[in-house]
């Protein structure tokens, strides 16, 4: 009796150590279980989008090149192309062509009417470049500026918008060390007092560069001393060139070359 107590006794905090760090049967396995389910649902979404992106590829080949060849194998016919000779037997060919001919005609006479052998230059005031040609081939291009677009308004209801205009024109006169006759908005964006037109206030030296071509409506070609802003619509409409490029121009273009601004 007594060794079974002694025998139960031993046994209990054996047991109750035991008991303490004993995992429950078949944790462990539902675990490793559980953890091979995750495994494989990503190798099942995997494969299920490697076969998807494969299906996609095949059936893209299979539209562009099995597609035409099944059309023309129901339809019986193949696509050839057809001998020059032939095309050029057709009536609607024929006529086609006639017309295509004339139309390059006319755009050839029209094209030598805006851009005969004498001496021109084309303003892109969108990009604020010039392209200068002689003889029909181009011989100087660069930078420029031109009109900003921005607009003046009096108090007295007056405005102008300071804008490059665009269209054919001509040079109608040139000059070395002009001078600039300053209208009246310049007196006005500068804040100071309109002067009389005969003023000599209305004489300015030294802004307009070594040259100026004459426009019309007192639009010109000329120089600057602003060269920092060659490039950007800068200008109150004028077209501004900086010193080499002013002097090719103004020694390239004579009176009545043609000016294209658009």
């Amino acid at each position: 009796m007594e060794n079974d107590e002694i025998m139960n006794e031993g046994l209990d905090p054996l047991s109750e150590k035991d008991g303490a760090e004993k995992v429950n049967p078949g944790t462990e396995n539902v675990v490793e279980e559980s953890d091979k389910k995750d495994f494989s649902w990503i190798w099942k979404s995997l494969l299920i989008t490697v076969s998807s992106i494969i299906v996609i590829i095949f059936f893209v080949i299979f539209v562009i090149y099995f597609v035409p060849d099944l059309q023309e194998i129901n339809t019986g016919k193949s696509t050839k192309i057809s001998d020059s000779t032939d095309i050029r037997k057709d009536v609607n060919y024929k006529k086609q062509m006639g017309l295509i001919t004339k139309d390059i005609q006319r755009l050839s006479r029209k094209y030598s009417t805006y851009t005969s052998g004498q001496t021109y230059i084309v303003i892109n005031t969108t990009l604020n470049r010039f392209f200068l040609y002689s003889n029909k081939k181009l011989i100087r291009e660069g930078s420029c500026s031109t009109g900003s677009y921005k607009r003046l308004l009096t108090p007295g209801g007056k405005s102008w918008t300071f804008k490059t205009p665009r269209g054919k024109f001509s040079i109608t006169g040139k000059r070395t060390n002009p001078a600039w006759h300053k209208p009246d908005w310049a007196f006005i964006e500068e804040g100071i007092p309109v002067p009389p037109k005969d003023s000599p206030l209305r004489w300015e030296a030294n802004v307009l560069g070594d040259y100026a071509m004459d426009l019309q409506d007192s639009y010109m070609i000329h120089g600057t001393i602003y060269k920092r802003l060659l490039g950007m619509a800068v200008t109150h409409g004028c077209i501004r060139l900086n010193d080499a490029d002013l002097e090719v121009v103004y020694s390239t273009l004579n009176i009545g070359s043609k000016v294209f601004i658009f």
